[in-house]
């Protein structure tokens, strides 16, 4: 009897020591009620409470995700879409976590749908579609503010899914594939225009390319033909002074040879005569009356005379004229 009332006492010990001692994980915290009212939060390790009159809650810290299931919702533009997100979160005081939120899963998804419905509504379906950071941002801060007194805190919110109807797909459908068309259409027009641009433009610099090398050319002629006419002009330049100046020589010889020889006017008249001769027998169209044409005659008189009396001495008798 004795046996059975302490092996009794030893489970009933050892109930209470198991039931008193209790084990806190790191990403766990410890709410102790006592007699049904809040006494304190635990923090991670061993603890002990009294078994019987305290009671330990455990409440998970780590980021934990809500997936919102899809819901219609209908645009600005009055296009009804599908759209499902999923709501990340974590949790900041687990007392406010507990004691205000009855079921946080459930309360988070509907508010998560609700807000959906109002964010989305104000947008038109290409917004939507193409904002979804922007939806992402403004859920979160709605979410965030509600969420508070819950003692959560939304991490981020992420849209998943935007489905417009079959009818609308396939209208965007049509619609992308004619905006492409004209891109290319665009692309393969602005292409030609280019290479338009390209080779008018190189047929421009060819054309003033070969208008350079011709006048280059002309103006290399030019100054050959310049240098040339100038050489020939200096040539002839020089001939004419080497003439002038061997007639000047010239002339002063025979002046000189006159004046040695003190030649008389017979002699000054027949060269007289023989330069009239090679004035006559010239290019010119101009007749050269000499001004001393009268001394010229008296002295040819002279010679007349000289002549009659050379032949008078040698028994020629002269014609008469």
């Amino acid at each position: 009897m004795i046996i059975v009332v302490l092996a009794a006492i030893a489970v009933v010990m050892f109930v209470v020591v198991v039931s008193s001692v209790k084990i806190i994980r790191p990403y766990e915290r410890g709410l102790v009620e006592r007699l049904g009212k809040y006494h304190a939060t635990e923090e991670p390790g061993l603890r002990l409470i009294f078994p019987f009159i305290d009671r330990m809650v455990r409440v998970d810290m780590r980021e934990r995700v809500v997936d919102v299931p899809p819901q219609e919702v209908i645009t600005s533009d009055n296009v009804v879409v599908s759209v499902d997100a999923v709501v990340y979160y974590e949790a900041t005081d687990p007392q406010r976590l507990v004691y205000n939120v009855v079921d946080f899963y459930l309360a988070v998804t509907k508010l998560a749908q609700t807000n959906l419905r109002n964010v989305i509504g104000d947008m038109q379906l290409d917004g939507a579609l193409t904002s979804r950071d922007t939806i992402n941002t403004r859920l979160r801060e709605i979410l965030d503010d509600a969420t508070d007194k819950w003692g959560t805190r939304v991490v981020r919110v992420e849209i998943q899914r935007i489905d417009p109807p079959s009818d609308v797909m396939s209208a965007m459908h049509e619609q992308m594939k004619a905006e492409r068309t004209r891109r290319a259409v665009v692309t393969a027009a602005a292409g030609e225009r280019e290479a338009a641009i390209t080779r008018a433009e190189g047929m421009k610099q060819s054309a003033i390319l070969e208008a350079e090398g011709m006048r280059q050319s002309a103006i290399l002629e030019a100054e050959g033909l310049a240098s040339a006419t100038r050489t020939a002009a200096e040539a002839e330049k020089f001939r004419q002074e080497a003439v002038s100046e061997g007639e000047a020589a010239a002339i002063r010889t025979v002046y000189q040879a006159i004046h040695d020889g003190k030649a008389s006017a017979d002699v000054i008249a027949i060269k007289y005569l023989e330069a009239l001769q090679t004035v006559a027998n010239g290019q010119a169209t101009k007749l050269i009356i000499p001004a001393e044409l009268s001394g010229i005659v008296g002295a040819l008189g002279g010679m007349k005379d000289l002549f009659a009396a050379m032949d008078a001495s040698n028994g020629v008798v002269a014609p008469k004229p």
